[in-house]
């Protein structure tokens, strides 16, 4: 078809057809399906919960080229299908880059600094652009940054599996991953520790490396709750790959219909209905697989962009389609600068990322005049939020940095402990609290930067295990001393069952008493084995001691009539009266002495009887005026008649011993006090002191006579 036929052709559309004003336009139901074609503004409103990247910049289309060379020609349909149906394969691969990419490759830069800064743009870009693909296999993964990521690393295992279990449960099983994942580093970090600690206990007691194997119930319920994790996941994924290849299935069919339009002859008000209906399928076409996802985009994108170069025949479409994407970009150039404010770093960027995924696939393109200085403002108002994001994670580096510091801190401290030797059982459970203060203050303290998290982590284990292999080389040796002593308690045990049952009791006691002393000297033996030796040597020493206090009360019980006879006399002599005459008062002492002694011997835990009599006697003495010598040696017959009585050569023996030792002494002071005699050669006899020496010696003198008496009297027994 010729220019001129072409010309009259669309004339004769528009005398058929007239342009309505603007006015009747809104009012007109003939123009309705325009209307709906157009893009409403609500979908900038709508909430996109999948962010993408930023839009390819749209290319130069052909009609703008036409205009440039001066020609009024519409793009001839055959000839040029033709050629653009021969070039399809190269079209499919290509990707068409942004338009400041496009001035880059014309405009070389040449200054270092506009180099660096060109690079790190490039590069927020690309971490925009991995980042949606990532997420492009699920149109719900946004939603995950709804759950809070805790203090993992602060957790026990205990609390560990408790938040698995939860998360598992609770949420959606797409939206955990970074949470799954984290939770099974610490909790294999956790478990990896203490079950290392368990093995070296194991080895240390004598046990084989291939014997070892440990497992504990909260290690059991994290398998469990990690597997039930698992198999939702690989439910969820099986039934996402499904759909993801289904979709990419349709759009690569919306695709090919895009294709299709592209230089038909159609009329173009109803190509233009059907590019809106195929945009609208397009938008609910669903998430498809990430490695496809920016190939499948860009074609889409090169395609779109192409037919609006065929779109020739009734530019008041197109225009008001560019003017109505311009408003709503110039409206999320707006929104991106105020998020650019945004104190919540991670706020800003997510709804950054919805901005972007808006501009790429909801809003079309604009004309071409406004197309880089637009996406210009968008791409510094990105770049400042990125900037703002850096500075955040560059302060939750200073955090860490911290954090660093007082798990290195720490560390030194467990490390001060784990240079000292271990003394005591005390000491080493001081030290095993402390230590595990220490540990549980490092689990708190936080994350430490990446580069240096296994170094941390490496340094915290290996002086945690320097000290529990010292720990364990003293408790090691304190278990062979305890068997050691094990082995003595248990000659001691025998001991004393042997000898339970002998009837012997003179020569048996001394035995059963040393034994009991011995245990007493032994140390601790092994926790296992101390109760039960216990309570072996217990029966077998109370089964003897029973025995022979039994005999002895069986003895005792005529000492133990003397001794009611001798408490009902001690309170009848507290009440004795004295003769007024010296000698009839001495006679009835004498007296009382005599029976006394003729109630018999009293049990020797019962003895003190004896002393209360002897002070009613001094009390009688003293009444009496008798002399000391001869109050001692009244006294002192009750003792030669329990010596007599007890037929106990050792106990005179020793009896003897006092007194000489006694009387040594008693010479020694006398010869002393008559040295000192010397200090007063000159003095006076009325001086004080020498008076005081005098009567010194007279007392000792008194004293000898009267030890040497109790001697006579004991060596005629």
């Amino acid at each position: 078809m010729s220019d001129k036929e072409t010309h009259d052709q669309e004339n004769e559309e528009q005398q058929k057809n007239p342009t309505p004003s603007a006015e009747a336009k809104e009012n007109s139901d003939k123009d309705a399906n325009i209307e709906d074609a157009m893009v409403e503004e609500a979908d900038f409103e709508r909430n996109v919960e999948t962010p993408v990247s930023a839009e390819d910049d749209e290319a130069e289309t052909e009609t703008e080229m036409l205009k440039k060379s001066g020609s009024d020609k519409k793009p001839e349909t055959t000839d040029s299908k033709t050629k653009e149906e021969g070039n399809e394969a190269d079209l499919e691969n290509a990707i068409v880059d942004e338009s400041s990419s496009e001035k880059q490759a014309e405009t070389p830069i040449s200054d270092p600094e506009e180099k660096e800064e060109e690079a790190k743009d490039g590069d927020m870009h690309k971490e925009m652009d991995e980042a949606i693909a990532e997420e492009s296999e699920d149109e719900d993964s946004g939603k995950k940054h709804d759950i809070e990521m805790k203090d993992y690393h602060a957790m026990s295992m205990k609390d560990l599996v408790s938040e698995l279990q939860s998360l598992v449960k609770n949420q959606k099983i797409q939206a955990i991953k970074d949470h799954i994942e984290e939770i099974k580093t610490e909790f294999n970090a956790k478990f990896e520790e203490e079950m290392e600690q368990k093995k070296e206990d194991f080895l240390e007691d004598g046990g084989n490396i291939i014997d070892f194997q440990y497992s504990t119930p909260v290690k059991k319920e994290f398998n469990s709750a990690y597997f039930d994790y698992k198999e939702k996941r690989n439910l969820h994924y099986q039934q996402l790959k499904q759909n993801l290849n289904e979709n990419l299935n349709r759009r690569l069919a919306i695709i090919e219909e895009l294709k299709g339009m592209i230089g038909a002859g159609a009329d173009m008000n109803a190509n233009f209905k059907e590019f809106k209906e195929l945009q609208e399928r397009w938008k609910k076409a669903g998430a498809i697989p990430r490695d496809q996802y920016n190939t499948v985009w860009n074609n889409y994108h090169h395609h779109v962009e192409h037919f609006y170069d065929f779109l020739h025949l009734d530019r008041e479409f197109r225009d008001m389609d560019f003017k109505h994407n311009l408003e709503q970009k110039l409206k999320m150039i707006t929104r991106a600068e105020e998020l650019a404010q945004e104190t919540n770093i991670n706020r800003a960027f997510r709804e950054l990322q919805m901005l972007h995924k808006m501009w790429k696939e909801d809003v079309g393109p604009v004309e071409k005049q406004y197309r880089e200085d637009i996406w210009g403002k968008f791409s510094e108002a990105t770049k400042k939020i990125h900037e703002n994001r850096q500075a955040h994670f560059a302060e939750l580096d200073k955090e860490k940095e911290k954090n660093l510091e007082v798990k290195n801190d720490l560390i030194s401290q467990i490390q001060e402990f784990a240079s000292l030797d271990i003394t005591s059982h005390n000491q080493a459970q001081q030290r095993i609290k402390k230590i595990e203060a220490l540990r549980e203050q490092f689990f708190k303290a936080g994350k430490v930067p990446r580069n240096v998290n296994e170094e941390t982590w490496s340094k915290f284990k290996e002086t945690v295990r320097e000290f529990n292999r010292k720990k364990n080389a003293y408790y090691k040796d304190l278990k062979k001393e305890q068997y050691q002593n094990l082995e003595k308690k248990l000659e001691l045990v025998e001991i004393a069952e042997d000898n339970k049952d002998n009837n012997d009791m003179e020569a048996t006691t001394p035995i059963m008493k040393k034994v009991q002393s011995e245990w007493r000297k032994v140390g601790h033996v092994p926790r296992k084995d101390s109760d039960k030796i216990w309570k072996r040597f217990k029966k077998a020493c109370n089964h003897y001691f029973d025995r022979l206090h039994s005999k002895q009360d069986e003895e005792n019980k005529e000492g133990i009539e003397a001794f009611e006879k001798k408490k009902q006399m001690l309170e009848k002599i507290k009440e004795l009266e004295l003769p007024k005459d010296h000698k009839e008062a001495l006679a009835l002492i004498k007296t009382k002495i005599s029976e006394w002694k003729e109630l018999g011997r009293v049990p020797y835990k019962m003895k003190y009887i004896e002393g209360k009599f002897n002070k009613i006697l001094d009390h009688l003495f003293n009444d009496l005026d008798l002399s000391k010598k001869d109050s001692e040696m009244l006294k002192y017959e009750n003792r030669l008649q329990a010596l007599d009585d007890a037929d106990d050569t050792e106990k005179i023996r020793k009896e003897q011993f006092f007194i000489r030792k006694r009387i040594d002494e008693t010479k020694a002071e006398i010869r002393q006090l008559e040295n000192n005699m010397q200090f007063f050669s000159n003095a006076d006899e009325s001086n004080p002191l020498f008076k005081e020496v005098l009567k010194n010696i007279e007392r000792h003198k008194q004293d000898l006579e009267t030890w040497k008496a109790k001697l006579k009297k004991l060596r005629a027994l």
